[in-house]
């Protein structure tokens, strides 16, 4: 879901001038600015990687639900999967700034009882480790989709049609806890070019939904 609403705000923004998705299956958007690869093994980039070569960014907004997955699962299809693209990126790009869609409650210390906020703290501490030009995580709370994006997951997709009419609500009595798609892929767009600084001018790594609208603005 996020994806989709990323890749809406890449193909508008005039500053950008081309774009690639890559998925395990394609995204049916037509856009002369957009070349998509349909990619099966997501662990393995090996068999494209003279075509991922000469991007500025890298918008990672691939994730699962931890809801009835097995902790190791979670861990091969979060931990793993991130790191794999991070690496080669990294490898093939060292100048290329890298954002990942991580969750607001994240546990940078891996240490907490609750385990997806354990794997991804291990995911964006990692990914912070690796020596791209720079890499922000985003960590957006609840997220309400604008343009008609779908999310895969049923659950998710049952509370946002449950909670649609109060969104106007939600926003307005929890502003720093509502995100919108629109706003993660502006904010992307901008972080990508310009950096997150806060108010005081020292740079950000960690943004939580707060920060990812004011970045948006």
């Amino acid at each position: 879901m996020v994806g989709q609403g990323v890749l809406r705000e890449c193909l508008l923004d005039p500053e950008i001038d081309a774009v690639l998705t890559v998925g395990r299956s394609a995204t049916g958007v037509k856009n002369p600015k957009l070349r998509e690869i349909v990619h099966a093994n997501m662990f393995d980039y090996s068999e494209i990687q003279a075509e991922l070569r000469g991007f500025d960014a890298c918008f990672f907004c691939l994730g699962v639900s931890s809801a009835g997955m097995p902790a190791a699962e979670y861990e091969r299809l979060t931990y793993g999967l991130t790191m794999a693209a991070a690496k080669t990126l990294c490898r093939l790009n060292p100048d290329m700034t890298f954002i990942y869609v991580s969750g607001a409650g994240t546990d940078s210390s891996e240490k907490g009882r609750v385990m997806w906020a354990r794997v991804k703290g291990k995911t964006e501490n990692e990914l912070l480790r690796l020596p791209f030009k720079a890499a922000y995580m985003f960590r957006p709370a609840f997220i309400q989709p604008m343009h008609g994006e779908r999310s895969k997951t049923g659950l998710y997709r049952a509370a946002i049609s449950a909670f649609k009419p109060f969104f106007p609500l939600l926003r307005r009595l929890f502003p720093n806890y509502v995100t919108t798609t629109e706003e993660i892929g502006r904010a992307m767009i901008r972080v990508a070019q310009r950096g997150a600084p806060n108010k005081l001018g020292a740079p950000r790594k960690v943004l939580e939904s707060s920060e990812i609208r004011d970045c948006a603005r």
